[in-house]
C-alpha cells in the first residue's frame, strides 16, 4: 500500500518568520510519525527559504534517534553544495528536483535531455547507499528516458493532476498519470508521487498501481491549521486506504 511522507518545508517557513525557533521541525515531525506518517521530507533550496542546510542533519539525527523505520527523503536540486549535504547526513532517499530561477515552488520535471548530466549524481547518491528518485511530469515517454539515468525511481509531478481533479480535465489528467505509472513500471523504476495532491484528490489516484509513496506538504500544513497537524495526517492516511486496511473507523 502507498506510503505517506510529510513535506515539513512549511513549517520551517513559518519558524523563519521569527528568530525564536518556533513551531520547531523536529516536533512537527515527531507529531507526524505518532500519527501515523511513514516517512518525512525536506526540501533545502540554495536561497533557504525555508528548510535550512543546517535542518537537514537535525532531522536526520531525529528520526534515527526516536523514529526507527521512519524514512527520510530529502529534495533538492542537483547543485554540488546541495548534493554534499545529501552525501554527509544519508538519507533513506534523495529526490532530485529540477529548479528553475525564480521559481515559487517546483512545477516541471527532468526530460530525457537531463539524463546525461544526472548519470554522474546518480552514480554518486546510489554508492553512499542512498536510494535515488528522479521528479518528472505525468509523460510516459520522459519516464521512461530517465530509467537510463540509473535512478532507482520517478516521483510524478501531480501539479498539472490536482488542478484539474474536479473538473472537466480530470479524466485526461488521470489517464496521463496513470499511463506515467505503467511507464515506470515496464522500465524497472519504482514510483512516488507529489504536489498539490490532498485528502480528496489522493482518492482519484490511491489505486495507482506500483505507486510506493506520496509526499504531502502545502496541503497538509493548510489542512492542519483547522484540524491540527495529527488529524490531518490521519486523513491522509484515510485517503490512502491505510485505516480500512487496518479494520478502524475513518478520522472525522
Amino acid at each position: 500500500m502507498t506510503k505517506l511522507s510529510v513535506n515539513l518545508d512549511k513549517v520551517a517557513l513559518l519558524r523563519n518568520a521569527r528568530n525564536v525557533g518556533t513551531p520547531s521541525v523536529t516536533k512537527a515531525a515527531r507529531i507526524c510519525v505518532s500519527a501515523g506518517a511513514h516517512g518525512i521530507t525536506v526540501h533545502p533550496r540554495r536561497d533557504q527559504r525555508h528548510v535550512r542546510f543546517d535542518d537537514v542533519p537535525v532531522v536526520a539525527s531525529h528520526l534515527r534517534a526516536r523514529h526507527a523505520g521512519v524514512e527520510y527523503n530529502v529534495e533538492c536540486e542537483d547543485a554540488p553544495e546541495l548534493i554534499e549535504l545529501v552525501l554527509a547526513v544519508r538519507p533513506d532517499q534523495c529526490t532530485l528536483v529540477p529548479v528553475s530561477p525564480g521559481e515559487v515552488t517546483s512545477d516541471h520535471g527532468y526530460r530525457a535531455g537531463d539524463v546525461a548530466r544526472l548519470k554522474p549524481t546518480v552514480r554518486r547518491l546510489r554508492e553512499a547507499g542512498i536510494r535515488v528518485s528522479l521528479f518528472v511530469d505525468c509523460e510516459p515517454a520522459e519516464v521512461r528516458a530517465l530509467a537510463e539515468s540509473g535512478a532507482d525511481r520517478v516521483e510524478l509531478y501531480t501539479g498539472p493532476y490536482a488542478s484539474a481533479f474536479g473538473g472537466p480535465g480530470q479524466a485526461e489528467a488521470t489517464r496521463a498519470l496513470r499511463e506515467s505509472a505503467e511507464a515506470a513500471r515496464e522500465v524497472g523504476l519504482g514510483l512516488n508521487a507529489g504536489h498539490d495532491l490532498d485528502r480528496h484528490n489522493l482518492a482519484g489516484m490511491a489505486d495507482t498501481v506500483g505507486l510506493c509513496e506520496v509526499s504531502i506538504g502545502h496541503a497538509h500544513i493548510c489542512r492542519a491549521l483547522e484540524v491540527g497537524t495529527a488529524a490531518s495526517v490521519r486523513e491522509l492516511l484515510h485517503a490512502l486506504g491505510h485505516d480500512r486496511l487496518a479494520g478502524a473507523q475513518p478520522n472525522g
